[in-house]
């Protein structure tokens, strides 16, 4: 009974062999993901933490894939979604979106000039997929005259781009130390007297929220209110008191590892996260210019020019 159980054991293990070698043979020998191709999945796709997600899409290729030879060999007929659309089995950053679909994300920058348009600059978020590079954007409406000549209304802000409670409270703060700011700089400016400010975080339908963006809204208020535009590989993150000072905030692996997809050669970070900074790897580190600010003097200086 044994010698039988063995016999029929091995005829079984001899017909899968044979099943696999012959799948194998009808694989074209060019198939194969390039590494473009999950450079692209990496950046444009799967941005969380770990590898579940991206192991999801390299499993969604490799079943398309795997239907298309099996089609291609049987002379089957696939849907326009599903078939080839190209001649080569090589999956690239070039066909990559033919097998995943269009990106999830889009570009990390939104303005290309240098330097940007004045009332806008880069700030640093952290978000459920990690750190995220997000622009602060202000524009001044001039406030209209009555019947009798008198200014109507009087200095107000609006904020839009559906930010969550801390941040609109964020923003009140920017605003008063922004004014503050100008009017040590400039005592003779009456701008926010004259100017109703609306500011505006991109990407609206993406809710932001937490304690982080103070230093980024109150320079972007003082760009517009002084007309002087910031660089644009510049980005900045930390929340601010009344009086001005920096204070520290988190994520901040998360937020370089975001200026660096961005491009940013220049960041601003609270002096009280210098200690988290200089945790981090050396590679994510390299190449990168770090002032770190304890009130805002120090970033006024580096966004507006003063420090080199």
């Amino acid at each position: 009974v044994d010698k039988e159980k063995e016999s029929e054991d091995a005829v079984e293990e001899k017909e899968i062999a044979d099943a696999i070698d012959s799948v194998q043979a009808k694989i074209p020998e060019s198939l194969a993901i390039e590494r473009s191709a999950i450079e692209k999945l990496v950046r444009w796709y799967c941005r969380e933490a770990g590898v579940r997600n991206l192991n999801k899409h390299i499993e969604k290729i490799s079943r398309k894939l795997a239907l298309q030879v099996v089609a291609e060999e049987e002379g089957a007929e696939l849907t326009d979604d599903s078939k080839r659309k190209s001649d080569t089995w090589v999956i690239s950053e070039k066909n990559l979106e033919d097998y995943v679909g269009k990106p999830i994300f889009t570009s990390d920058r939104l303005y290309d000039k240098d330097p940007l348009p004045c009332g806008i600059v880069m700030g640093l978020a952290w978000t459920s997929m990690g750190g995220s590079a997000l622009y602060i954007e202000t524009q001044a409406i001039r406030r209209g005259v009555d019947s009798e000549g008198k200014k109507k209304g009087g200095g107000m802000l609006k904020v839009t781009g559906q930010l969550g409670s801390v941040m609109e409270e964020s923003t009140q703060i920017a605003y008063t130390v922004s004014r503050t700011q100008l009017a040590d700089i400039d005592s003779s400016s009456s701008y926010f007297d004259d100017n109703d400010v609306h500011m505006h975080v991109p990407e609206g339908a993406t809710p932001k929220d937490g304690p982080s963006a103070g230093v980024t809204m109150t320079t972007a208020m003082l760009s517009l209110a002084l007309n002087k535009p910031i660089r644009n590989d510049l980005a900045m993150t930390g929340e601010i008191s009344l009086t001005g000072k920096v204070l520290p905030v988190g994520g901040i692996k998360e937020k370089v590892m975001a200026a660096r997809r961005a491009g940013i050669k220049c960041i601003v970070l609270p002096d009280q996260n210098k200690r988290d900074y200089d945790e981090m790897p050396e590679y994510l580190k390299d190449g990168l210019e770090v002032h770190f600010a304890v009130d805002y003097s120090t970033v006024y200086d580096v966004a507006f020019g003063e420090v080199n």
